[in-house]
């Protein structure tokens, strides 16, 4: 497993009823592979994953496997609260042909530090796959700290960090402590550049649903020490990119598909579509990038 690059952690379509759209949830993968980003997440936050029942998630995960047909690795989300669920999810991903596990510490119950390593190892312990740990206490409330990923360190299986406490000195706090025994990918995209350039393996995408082909330049201009030309485009994008970090970034995100013409805005109860002065907030923000865009 190569932890470097886009991963767009990817929306599930539905149907104004509310049921999956295949046909558009491929026509996104298709925009997202076009573009070419390294990987694709299923089954978190964006996904809609909690109102995902357990039919649907294993539809998603085979059919995205199939569609893919091993052109970058699919990467299924596990955020459960028993430890036995999240043992099934990574024993049930390897059988689907999930290529690896991005995981997040117990769900609801606020676990402590043995607690949330042991609950990481046994889930580490039941599947081969190689699994990219989900450090996000600003939403999950639980922060992995340097001394549980000393703990982990010793799994061989976990392998990568999604990197959103918020904090871009981690990045090096990390490289620090444990140089490149974990790839580090930046989970938050107003930070993207900030933690690309100081050394981020990767970016854990969100408005890359919406705009995979600036996502990937500006990645690559990084990887190639062009920072002038990926900082030009970066600015444009921080606005969009900003949609990422508020407690309906779903819809945000999904209202940004479907203007630019690769998703639907349709989500999922207790969800709503947006309506009012935040429909319009959206969707000014949306059409000043779009009216704005630059060549690439």
């Amino acid at each position: 497993m190569n932890w470097k690059g886009v991963f767009p952690a990817v929306t599930t379509k539905f149907h104004q009823d509310g049921s999956l759209d295949m046909p558009i949830f491929f026509k996104n993968l298709d925009a997202q592979l076009s573009a070419g980003v390294h990987g694709i997440i299923l089954g978190g936050t964006l996904g809609e994953s909690s109102v995902l029942s357990f039919d649907e998630k294993i539809l998603l995960t085979k059919e995205a496997v199939a569609y893919v047909s091993g052109k970058v690795p699919v990467i299924l989300n596990i955020a459960e609260g028993a430890t036995k669920d999240a043992v099934f999810w990574a024993e049930k991903a390897k059988e689907l042909g999930a290529s690896g596990l991005m995981l997040l510490p117990p769900m609801r119950y606020a676990a402590d530090h043995r607690e949330v390593v042991t609950y990481f190892k046994a889930v580490a312990d039941s599947s081969d796959l190689p699994i990219m740990i989900y450090n996000n206490p600003v939403d999950y409330k639980t922060l992995v700290t340097i001394g549980m990923f000393e703990k982990l360190a010793e799994v061989s299986s976990i392998q990568a960090i999604k990197e959103s406490t918020r904090d871009i000195s981690n990045v090096t706090r990390m490289r620090n402590r444990f140089g490149d025994r974990f790839k580090l990918l930046c989970g938050v995209d107003t930070l993207a550049m900030e933690e690309l350039v100081m050394g981020a393996d990767g970016w854990v995408a969100g408005l890359v649903c919406a705009f995979p082909k600036e996502t990937v330049a500006i990645y690559n201009l990084i990887q190639e020490g062009k920072y002038a030309e990926a900082l030009a485009i970066y600015r444009w994008f921080l606005p969009l990119l900003e949609l990422d970090i508020h407690p309906k970034l779903v819809q945000y995100i999904k209202l940004a598909e479907q203007m630019t013409g690769i998703g639907t805005e349709w989500v999922r109860a207790p969800r709503l579509t947006l309506i009012g002065e935040e429909r319009m907030h959206v969707e000014q923000v949306v059409k000043r990038g779009l009216e704005n865009r630059p060549v690439l």
